[in-house]
């Protein structure tokens, strides 16, 4: 057998059965790279993994994801909610679907300030969903709206998984934070067109029709949106305006988090405390997994792998199209089993050089992965948001699944979108930095 081929289905076996079996993924991706290196790569694998890990760990992209985790922390225990629903509630009372319009605008918000989709499903959701169900609202597109709206976490900047991205792939995070912006636009047009569809194909499930209030009143219940707004602007201005760096734009965003809640009335010790532990927690988990995917992706260049599958690519003769289809269909399989932080630094040393071959823009594939892995956040058994709104509805991961598939339909059709009309991606970068 070819030793490349033999290499490959080593590292799929290895890593099926440590994933199967429980263990961590960061040490799976390790225990597999130190595999391919004893049978396949005829050199030391100690110093090569130490000097590679090293080097992983200390880039400096990565110093903004702490921060946008501990801001995002913070911002979940704020308050913030509430503010939203009390802030969006008048202005698309009006709407056909009604308050299920906040689901997805109040997802869009968030994502803005938190840069996570578990985040931005589990602070909206808290207010949202009671509200919702008091009204009488169907209660599997209160459900749906909000696991498919809450992916914009991950696609509207600051996005962790983003800088991720731009870490492995040695991309410039900020041009990819202003790529994510028009695309995140289009699905929050996207999911509120399909909520006022559905709710005048479904006028018996569209619950009680809100009060109509006056535009001075709209306008005085919006002053509880301030406060987001200006934080959203703080963050993403700076950046879009070349004044801050993301990790510059990180700080800015803490503070910022800091005195919102301050203003709630819910900063505390307690709270900053609890907020920077779980931040500690999550971006020591993520920085862990990045380290020790880097050590198996220097296995297998090692090993050729990616030689190998680019050489494959093109003698295959597949078009870019071609080959975006197929990368599909492989992430949404591996939605079902890994989140996406791991799907991305998993398959990247292979990929990568697949997209490199076939002539792919690396920044507006870094968008499209994105999007894929937010259908593998509401992909069972593994969907984060699934079980997110699992433990706030007490419904089980499939009822949620199925409220949730009109949502992930959007999201393949933005896929489709965005490659028939690239410059929904490319527009904007350009535009900024050439």
């Amino acid at each position: 057998m070819d030793p490349i081929l033999l290499a490959s289905l080593v590292i799929a076996l290895c890593l099926l059965l440590l994933l199967g079996t429980g263990v961590w993924i960061a040490l799976s991706l390790l225990a597999t790279g130190l595999v391919v290196f004893h049978f396949f790569v005829p050199l030391d694998a100690g110093s090569i993994m130490a000097s590679t890990m090293w080097d992983a760990s200390w880039n400096w992209a990565l110093t903004a994801l702490p921060l946008f985790v501990w801001m995002g922390e913070i911002l979940m225990r704020s308050g913030l909610s509430s503010s939203l629903f009390r802030g969006l509630s008048p202005w698309v009372a009006w709407l056909p679907g009604g308050l299920m319009h906040v689901n997805v605008l109040g997802c869009g918000v968030m994502a803005a300030v938190s840069g996570s989709s578990a985040v931005t499903a589990a602070t909206v959701g808290r207010m949202s969903l009671p509200e919702l169900t008091a009204r009488n609202y169907d209660r599997n597109m209160m459900v749906g709206s909000l696991a498919g709206a809450g992916t914009f976490g991950l696609l509207i900047p600051p996005s962790i998984i983003m800088i991720v991205y731009g870490v492995v792939a040695q991309q410039s995070v900020a041009r990819l934070f202003i790529a994510g912006i028009a695309p995140g636009l289009m699905l929050i047009v996207l999911f509120s067109s399909y909520i006022a569809l559905w709710s005048k194909l479904n006028p018996d499930k569209r619950g009680d029709l809100p009060e109509r209030l006056r535009f001075v009143e709209k306008l005085r219940a919006s002053r509880e949106l301030l406060p987001v707004v200006a934080l959203i602007v703080a963050i993403i201005g700076s950046i879009y305006g070349g004044i801050a760096t993301p990790t510059e734009a990180a700080t800015i965003g803490i503070f910022g988090a800091l005195l919102l809640a301050f203003l709630n009335g819910t900063l505390s010790r307690e709270m900053v405390v609890e907020s920077l532990l779980s931040a500690t927690r999550i971006s020591c988990m993520i920085s862990f997994i990045i380290a020790c995917a880097a050590c198996l992706s220097i296995a297998v260049g090692f090993a050729n792998i990616p030689r190998a599958a680019a050489e494959w690519v093109q003698s295959m003769g597949l078009s870019a199209g071609a080959l975006i289809f197929v990368l599909t269909i492989f992430f949404l399989i591996l939605g079902c089993f890994l989140e996406g932080i791991s799907i991305l630094v998993l398959s990247s040393a292979v990929v990568l050089p697949m997209i490199k071959a076939a002539g792919i823009d690396p920044i507006w594939f870094g968008i499209y992965a994105v999007i894929v892995i937010e259908c593998a956040q509401i992909t069972p058994p593994v969907g984060f948001n699934l079980i997110v709104l699992k433990s706030m509805t007490g419904r089980g991961i499939g009822d949620i699944a199925k409220a949730t598939l009109p949502f992930l339909c959007i999201l393949l059709l933005a896929i489709v979108l965005i490659y028939l009309f690239p410059a929904i991606v490319t527009f904007l970068p350009d535009l900024m930095f050439g």
